[in-house]
């Protein structure tokens, strides 16, 4: 298989706006994640990690809704790092996405030209004119997945060698439509999220982008990081409701490492989706006890952004990408005493080693799964 690299990376979110200011902060135990009284969004109180109503956009007052500003800015941020060809036909735009406009639909009436404007090729045409991409850029909208399913997605059209370049990108905002309807499954927490803590009680919401820039090129200088394999499958078990064995999960894990050509023993740290229900946590435990992985470090990061939806697959990878190149892995905030069935290696505290592979997992609704290997190149 021809190696894919990356070759830029970028988060923006409550807490920092580029990749490495986000770390930096995650470092220090900043979270973005606050009590607000929001009634725009929700009657009742509630925790989240929103931006500031305040926040100045790089292109405000060029008809871009605050969806398609936090991508622009997120990709403005990658590319000032990777000189890339954009208005090549060889390098192509992937955006990922849940929901992407759909709070147009809580104050307009639903006419055809809303209901054009919020649909998701509409936001990718208005995104790849501002920067000139001429290739058709790419829409994934898998739950949430969506953001891992964008990376495997780049890494197959660079393998199939019609592309040099991808630039994969990802937001989600959160609206009052979210919200409500995460509680309506009385699935958001009453306090900050805790992962695969024994008092978990939900999750909490966040809103964010993050950009990562593939190429079939290997940079030239500084830590190189490859994006080696990965893999998607399904649980066909319930709509909401995640596999009860953990085993599809495992299913596109064992792929993953398979395609990456590694063994399991090569694993050494692992990014988990982590998102404080009790049932992903749950199933997420009994997958990595299928993988025998789980003496291997584990962490979740909703503690520090919340579940951003179709970006969290990518702010996590971001994070993941920075861990190998600083040999740093990042706490679980909110988690203190075991809280599955099967034992899970969670990191509570910063921890510094020598890492080469992380295994980046990720569900959701619809019982999709997803995994991806990043490795630190020699």
């Amino acid at each position: 298989m021809k190696p894919v690299y990356v070759i830029a990376e970028n988060i923006v979110s409550p807490v920092a706006i580029t990749a490495e200011e986000n770390f930096a902060s995650l470092q220090k135990g900043i979270t973005g994640i606050k009590l607000f009284n929001n009634t725009r969004i929700s009657p009742e109180q509630f925790y989240a990690s929103l931006f500031d109503e305040e926040i100045n956009f790089e292109n405000s007052g060029k008809g871009f809704t605050k969806f398609e500003e936090l991508l622009v800015m997120s990709i403005n941020n990658a590319l000032r790092i990777a000189d890339i060809p954009v208005t090549s036909d060889r390098t192509a735009l992937i955006i990922s996405s849940t929901k992407g406009n759909i709070s147009l639909i809580e104050d307009n009436e639903l006419t055809y030209d809303v209901q054009k404007r919020i649909a998701l090729h509409t936001s990718a045409q208005l995104i790849a004119g501002h920067f000139g991409f001429t290739a058709t850029p790419v829409i994934i909208s898998q739950a949430c997945i969506s953001g891992i399913v964008a990376l495997i997605t780049g890494l197959r059209m660079l393998q199939s060698g019609n592309y040099d370049h991808i630039v994969v990108t990802g937001a989600d905002i959160i609206t009052r439509f979210i919200l409500s309807g995460f509680q309506s499954f009385h699935a958001v927490s009453n306090e900050p999220c805790k992962p695969f803590d024994a008092e978990r009680n939900g999750i909490t919401l966040g809103e964010g982008a993050a950009t990562i820039v593939l190429s079939a090129q290997k940079p030239a200088s500084g830590e190189v990081i490859k994006l080696c394999g990965g893999s998607a499958s399904n649980d066909a078990n319930h709509i909401s409701g995640p596999s009860r064995t953990g085993a599809e999960l495992y299913q596109a894990m064992k792929k993953a490492i398979a395609e990456a050509d590694i063994s399991k023993e090569n694993i050494d740290i692992i990014s988990a989706h982590g998102t404080a229900t009790l049932y992903n946590d749950e199933m997420e435990s009994k997958a990595i006890n299928l993988a025998g992985l789980q003496h291997v470090p584990v962490n979740s990061l909703k503690g520090f952004y919340g579940h951003t939806l179709g970006a969290a697959g990518l702010i996590e990878s971001v994070i993941s990408i920075l861990s190998l190149k600083k040999n740093i892995m990042l706490p679980t905030p909110g988690f203190n005493r075991k809280g599955t069935s099967l034992p899970v290696n969670v990191s509570n505290t910063l921890k510094q080693g020598d890492y080469h592979y992380c295994l980046k997992t990720a569900s959701g609704f619809g019982g999709c799964n997803a995994a991806i290997v990043l490795q630190k190149a020699v």
